[in-house]
């Protein structure tokens, strides 16, 4: 009886982290490392502020740039993806990344960081839809949630530890920052270039329409309408990179102690992720979107409450629960419902939500808390997560029925040879 606790554990342990192909775990291996050293985005606006001396809002316009970029990337990166196969993309997009993020810790004039800042938007975001779709090739099956739940879990276990170390600016200097971020970056592509295997390109079936790209993706009005709400609430979600740390700063608060509150999230994600995604597998997958959505909104309507270190750590914790219920299953819906041979263009177009809200959220929060001030930010977080939240769970439903009906008339595959691989 007392072994009981231990081998619950272990069973746990095991239907958590057991039966994935180590091809996974160099894909994961790298994303962790990646992340545990990106120190460069979150402490962007900081270093354009404190080290160059340039204004709030050319900070927020630098931020902008990489957003402005990314949209760019999403699906530049997905048709990459779907021509010349997941894996030559991905290593390619962070080979380039490397470069220019080195790159833009010598620009200086007010044009230079603009188009730094651009440049690193579109070769890092093209990573994106490359990096989803590789693990939906490496991963099939029931398995792929618990695989993008995983790959969240390693981004957010390195994005814990970064903010950690942000005390090495003190120490290093930023310029050192870029340097780390842009190796431990090219690391990563080693990894994925030597120990990952890659499928060849997937062509069209021979019923596909003629021209069959984008504009099928875009032909599909219930997912343009998921990636919609889900700018909405990304939207609200990345004011954790802009908002936020613009809020805390006119509340006195230096950098290192944004970096160790910002910490919350990655802690809490590493903490409660696997367990919560274990217990959100009962529900549809309509009702996470919805409620993970509104705990969101929720989430930043805490800073109403004041302005202390402790207020800011509540918040924080609120959002990271719901970001945890909506960020792999979303993921995770996207694979399901994209056809084989546009899934890099349906990932792509998904990213849009993503880099699309990069460029919204820090214009909006700086904009909103210069004209009005942090509090009538928080209030229009809360309103629009709730109405974004009624809009999931309704394309939700729609969307899991769609693929549920499909599912269940696909014929069964008849044996086949192993697909061929790239790289």
């Amino acid at each position: 009886m007392r072994f009981r606790p231990l081998a619950k554990g272990r069973s746990s342990l095991a239907a958590t982290f057991g039966g994935l192909p180590s091809g996974f775990w160099w894909l994961w291996t790298a994303q962790l490392v990646n992340r545990a050293c990106g120190f460069v985005m979150p402490l962007l606006a900081f270093y354009v502020t404190e080290e160059l001396h340039r204004t709030p809002a050319f900070a927020g316009s630098v931020v902008a740039a990489i957003g402005v970029g990314s949209l760019v990337a999403g699906p530049f990166g997905g048709a990459l993806g779907d021509r010349f196969g997941h894996k030559p993309t991905l290593v390619g997009a962070l080979g380039a990344t490397a470069v220019s993020m080195i790159a833009l810790a010598y620009a200086r004039s007010p044009w230079a960081l603009l188009l730094g800042a651009f440049v690193v938007g579109v070769v890092s975001n093209a990573t994106r839809p490359a990096h989803n779709a590789l693990i939906s090739d490496v991963i099939s099956g029931p398995d792929q949630v618990r695989a993008y739940s995983l790959n969240f879990w390693a981004i957010n276990v390195g994005y814990s530890i970064a903010m950690l170390s942000v005390g090495l600016v003190a120490l290093t200097g930023y310029t050192a920052l870029f340097w780390l971020n842009g190796a431990t970056t090219l690391i990563g592509a080693v990894m994925i270039a030597t120990k990952v295997p890659g499928k060849a390109p997937v062509p069209a079936p021979p019923d596909a329409e003629e021209g069959e790209g984008f504009g099928a993706v875009l032909r599909d009005r219930s997912f343009v309408a998921f990636v919609a709400a889900q700018f909405l609430v990304l939207t609200i979600l990345l004011q954790s990179e802009s908002g936020l740390p613009i809020a805390m700063a006119q509340d006195g608060f230096s950098p290192s102690t944004f970096g160790q509150v910002a910490a919350l999230n990655g802690i809490v994600i590493v903490a409660v992720q696997l367990p919560l995604t274990r217990l959100s597998k009962r529900f549809p997958e309509s009702w996470v979107l919805a409620g993970s959505s509104a705990l969101i909104g929720v989430g930043y309507s805490v800073l109403l409450l004041g302005h202390s270190a402790w207020i800011y750590g509540a918040s924080i914790i609120v959002w990271t629960l719901g970001e945890i219920g909506n960020t792999p299953t979303s993921f995770a819906l996207v694979a399901r419902i994209s056809p084989e041979h546009l899934r890099g263009r349906y990932q792509g177009l998904y990213q849009v939500a993503w880099t699309g809200s990069a460029v919204v959220a820090p214009l909006v929060g700086g904009w909103v808390i210069h004209t009005w001030g942090a509090a009538p930010l928080w209030v229009g977080c809360l309103v629009v997560a709730l109405a974004a939240a009624t809009a999931q769970f309704t394309i939700g439903t729609r969307l899991t029925r769609r693929v549920t009906t499909e599912e269940q008339a696909a014929p069964e595959p008849a044996p086949s040879a192993k697909a061929p691989e790239t790289g």
